[in-house]
């Protein structure tokens, strides 16, 4: 790139023979090797299956490493100066100000005890960039951008009080409102919903565009990747397995890896074809819930029938997991109810049986959220063993190598901590402690959503294998087509709490549609470059016609 005498400029930012390992016995290398340039305005995509080192990577560029985890060579050097060789106090006058971070896992990294607002302006204050009035109208102007409702009430809320994929965008807003030269994007639209996505990617093209930012932006979506990134590197093991323009990637891959990844993006199974005159496991009538007095869910009528599967898809928050959370008793319904095998099921965790609890499990979106800090993998899903088996402390520590196995992960696993884990492999986790108390009912809340899509290919079989094994039946919310037609029987679609349509999934995924499944339809990412231009005039028209979300906390 020529700067402005007419000279080749250095570049933003030079990764070079980057090394990174974690500490035990034996040492894991966890990154080896890696190196890349990135000039202002460049969007570089890092692209592989969990565990592969894109987080790793992106998390060193700030100067951050896990905990048990060392760079031990390479260097990183943003605009000239080396950032692995740099004070904490030299980094801590970067990060936030010239290098900003969007972390996978927005309800991880916000504090519960700050307003969404405080936190939004921090490092623009911190860093002496603007005033608190300046800052509030940055961050408002920001708010109205992606699309979230009232935003300067938006601006008073807690975290808690915001659906996930609020609190996601609230978080890309953080990273933008101090104006930095770099954004690690680090899975950014992972927690949001097809027509969200649309928005948000197209914000963030605007935003790179018009301020001349450097991205790089990690995800295990080709299809998102491929309407951002000038180059994607394909990594594997913490290698560079392949890198190129996004059209070489796309059209002319030259690694059988990446072959594998876009078979993967590009393929579709459906699940074993189950009689729909099977009998019914859960029975939702006339259901309506609140949240803080506010209105959620207003007479939802579903029905669930052993072993089958019924997906749950809307907009973020349309009502999906606050349903899931009634299900499973961690929400009390207002009015209406609800029968599990024809008995009726108590609306509280507390008024359920232990035989409700056994029968009735739960996959959450967030692993974070949902696994406990400060125990090992193994014991978190030897608990479920002990609260619902007789089986002895031998019997269950076999018991929990094979459930780690049979969701793809390797038993030294268990003597791993979850910060010591990818979110990929937090979230298989998460699957097995719910296989571990053998339910007949699993509530999957995103189960996949963090997932590469050869790891969720697995999963997804997985998952269908154990239900034709089993009998298992799943109530799947997702905003992710492709997994619906992949897992699902039946489909539900809400919106703003209501279900406007339901039925078989080929039936009720086809036309003629209302305006609202179309737009969830025509708004699932294309796997080619020009998809998202093709749609430059699809918010301006048809998402535009959709009345915006009240403002919710679930």
């Amino acid at each position: 790139m020529l700067d402005s005498s007419g000279t080749i400029a250095p570049p933003l930012l030079a990764v070079e023979e980057l090394h990174i390992v974690a500490s035990g016995k034996p040492q894991r290398t966890l990154v080896e090797g890696i190196s890349f340039t990135l000039n202002a305005g460049e969007v570089l995509g890092l692209i592989g299956e969990s565990g592969a080192g894109k987080s790793t990577i992106g998390q060193a560029i700030l100067g951050h490493q896990r905990e048990g985890m060392a760079v031990t060579g390479g260097r990183i050097l943003f605009a000239g100066q080396d950032l692995l060789r740099s004070s904490e106090a030299q980094l801590r006058r970067i990060r936030g100000k010239r290098i900003a971070y969007v972390a996978q896992s927005a309800g991880a990294a916000f504090n519960p005890a700050l307003t969404l607002g405080e936190q939004v302006v921090e490092a623009a204050r911190v860093h002496g960039l603007m005033d608190a009035q300046a800052a509030r109208e940055k961050a408002l102007e920001l708010f109205r951008r992606f699309s979230l409702p009232d935003p300067k009430q938006f601006f008073l809320r807690y975290p808690h009080q915001v659906s996930g994929g609020q609190l996601q965008r609230a978080m890309i807003a953080m990273a933008l409102c101090s104006g930095p030269d770099l954004i690690v994007f680090d899975e950014p639209t992972t927690a949001l919903d097809v027509i969200t996505q649309l928005r948000i990617l197209q914000a963030i093209a605007g935003v790179i565009r018009e301020a001349g930012v450097a991205a790089i932006y990690i995800s295990h979506d080709l299809a998102v990747v491929a309407q951002l990134a000038d180059h994607i590197m394909v990594l594997r093991n913490g290698r560079r397995v392949e890198y190129g323009t996004t059209g070489q990637i796309l059209h002319a891959p030259a690694h059988a890896y990446t072959r594998d990844l876009l078979g993967a993006e590009r393929a579709g199974n459906r699940p074993q074809t189950v009689q729909s005159e099977t009998a019914t496991l859960l029975t939702i009538q006339s259901l309506s819930a609140k949240y803080h007095h506010q209105p959620v869910l207003h007479g939802i009528c579903l029905n669930l029938a052993k072993g089958r599967t019924l997906a749950l898809v809307g907009e973020s928050g349309s009502g999906k997991s606050t349903l899931g959370k009634v299900v499973c008793g961690l929400l009390a319904a207002d009015a209406g109810s609800m029968k599990l095998d024809g008995m009726t099921l108590p609306s509280t965790l507390r008024q359920r049986t232990r035989d409700h609890l056994q029968r009735i499990q739960i996959i959450h979106q967030i692993p974070d959220n949902a696994l406990n800090p400060k125990l090992l993998i193994g014991d978190q899903v030897d608990r479920a063993l002990r609260t619902f088996t007789t089986l002895d402390r031998d019997q269950r520590q076999r018991r929990v190598m094979a459930l780690l196995d049979r969701v793809g992960l390797d038993g030294t696993i268990a003597q791993r901590y979850p910060h010591a884990l990818s979110g990929g492999q937090k979230q298989r986790v998460c699957i097995a402690r719910a296989l571990a108390a053998e339910p007949e009912l699993i509530v999957c809340d995103e189960p996949t959503s963090a997932l590469d899509p050869l790891v969720a290919r697995d999963v997804l079989a997985l998952l269908r294998q154990l239900q034709q094994d089993t009998g298992v039946s799943y109530l799947f919310i997702t905003h992710d087509l492709h997994v619906v037609k992949e897992i699902a029987h039946d489909v539900a679609v809400l919106c703003e709490g209501r279900i406007i349509r339901q039925g078989r999934v080929d039936e009720a995924l086809s036309a003629p549609l209302d305006d609202y499944t179309r737009r969830l339809i025509e708004a699932v990412p294309q796997l080619r470059q020009d998809w998202m231009a093709e749609m430059a005039g699809y918010t301006a028209s048809s998402v535009s016609k959709a009345a915006p979300s009240p403002l919710r906390a679930y």
